[in-house]
């Protein structure tokens, strides 16, 4: 991230973000596009590394938006979608439809039917009754991977464990419904059986996790006699949130997973399969921010000192989910951060908190910018009208300039679908 403090205001890229906010207004949110892209690089460089066939798709439900997707085409990154509105913003931009794959634990037969006859590369099928279904609405031959469960647990919160043994997504390996998904599929009419897709958990920030789910499938697959051309590990590579967090290590990290799959395949004397990943926060979640005005500040004598800002859970609902923290800067000053106090939302509930016990410069007053740092990965796409509360916009900065990518959502809007 390019943010820094230049004449006693913070910039990003020498864009002055009280410039960008005056022109935008706020809650505003402002991403890195150059840090976007070299994420996905880093990415690339550490498979190209290992010499095995890869892809990387993109997780959109971190953040989904035609000119991120245009990024994405750009960087040769393939897309993994999970709505009918995540495949519909996909195909207005500039990916191939051949590079998207939908995903997803209770697709509907509407959304099925779309994903087929918009092209997509393959189903992340995730049920038995699922093959059923896509086996019988296909229209021509499709291919698919089977998401397996593993019944391995991810060190990260309970909320964003997927791999364990009670889990709603995938078919659990142990209890022979994963075996039982492979057969049903290869014996499909209209699937082509491509392979097994796992993914254990969000927000992990070592490989030993999938190390283990890597050993434990290749086993798995030459004990069953199972032949797969992709091996999916999903996502779920952790940012840095606070100085408790820590960045996932891309290059050692892939090398090791890397390695780890090949020998692995070399123990059980198993063919080494196309390795693909599915990255969404590490992508997009350090390079983006959420700018906020200040607005009143209340001090509770020997309680609490509560500064409130014009957004809130409507566009930060982390916080209220997971107890997540962030840091936060003041944006029209550099100051020393000398006073604790608790940063509050301004929608109608106890809970819509930015962070509590957090210092923070005393002379903050209404009118300051704030940032809050790290926001771009399920904040805008987790936003909500509660309170009927406006969307925000969001700009990509680089080098070159600002340049926006979604407008803020207008009152009308708000209103359009209502029936007077």
């Amino acid at each position: 991230m390019t943010l820094q403090y230049i004449n006693n205001e913070l910039t990003m890229h020498g864009h002055k973000l009280t410039d960008i906010a005056k022109e935008y207004g706020t809650p505003l949110f402002v991403y890195d596009e150059t840090m976007i892209c070299e994420q996905c690089r880093r990415f690339h460089s550490a498979l190209a590394k290992s010499r095995l066939n890869y892809t990387i798709s993109y997780a959109s439900k971190a953040f989904s938006a035609i000119q991120l997707f245009n990024l994405m085409a750009e960087e040769n990154m393939g897309l993994d979608v999970v709505s009918e509105g995540e495949l519909y913003t996909a195909l207005k931009s500039q990916v191939d439809p051949a590079r998207i794959h939908f995903h997803g634990n209770n697709k509907t037969d509407q959304e099925i039917r779309y994903a087929i006859e918009s092209g997509v590369e393959y189903f992340v099928i995730d049920s038995l009754d699922e093959i059923e279904r896509i086996d019988r609405l296909a229209t021509k031959q499709v291919k698919a991977v089977l998401r397996i469960n593993p019944g391995v647990e991810a060190h990260t919160h309970e909320f964003i464990q997927t791999g364990q043994e009670d889990s709603k997504f995938g078919l659990s390996i142990k209890k022979g419904l994963a075996l039982e998904g492979v057969r049903k599929i290869e014996a499909a009419e209209n699937i082509d059986f491509m392979g097994v897709h796992f993914h254990i958990g969000s927000q992990i920030f070592e490989s030993t996790g999938t190390v283990e789910t890597v050993k434990l499938v290749i086993e798995w697959l030459k004990e069953n006699d199972i032949e797969i051309q992709v091996l999916n590990i999903g996502g779920g590579f952790s940012i840095k949130y606070t100085d408790e967090d820590v960045s996932y290590p891309i290059e050692e990290g892939i090398q090791t997973i890397t390695d780890a799959l090949k020998t692995a395949c070399e123990t059980f004397d198993y063919h080494v399969p196309e390795l693909s990943l599915e990255p969404g926060r590490s992508i997009v979640g350090e390079a983006g921010i959420t700018l906020y005005e200040v607005g009143n500040i209340k001090e509770i004598p020997d309680t609490n000192y509560y500064v409130s800002i014009d957004g809130g859970m409507s566009d930060h609902i982390r916080t209220a989910l997971y107890d997540a923290k962030y840091e936060l800067r003041l944006v029209n000053r550099e100051e020393a951060h000398d006073k604790m106090m608790t940063i509050a939302g301004k929608l109608c509930e106890s809970g819509d908190i930015i962070r509590r016990d957090i210092r923070l410069p005393s002379s903050i007053q209404t009118g300051d910018l704030l940032t809050v740092l790290s926001t771009g990965a399920y904040h805008y796409s987790m936003s909500s009208n509660y309170n009927q509360m406006l969307k925000p916009a969001v700009v990509f900065v680089s080098e070159e300039g600002v340049r926006p990518v979604i407008r803020r959502q207008t009152l009308e809007q708000l209103v359009q679908n209502d029936i007077i």
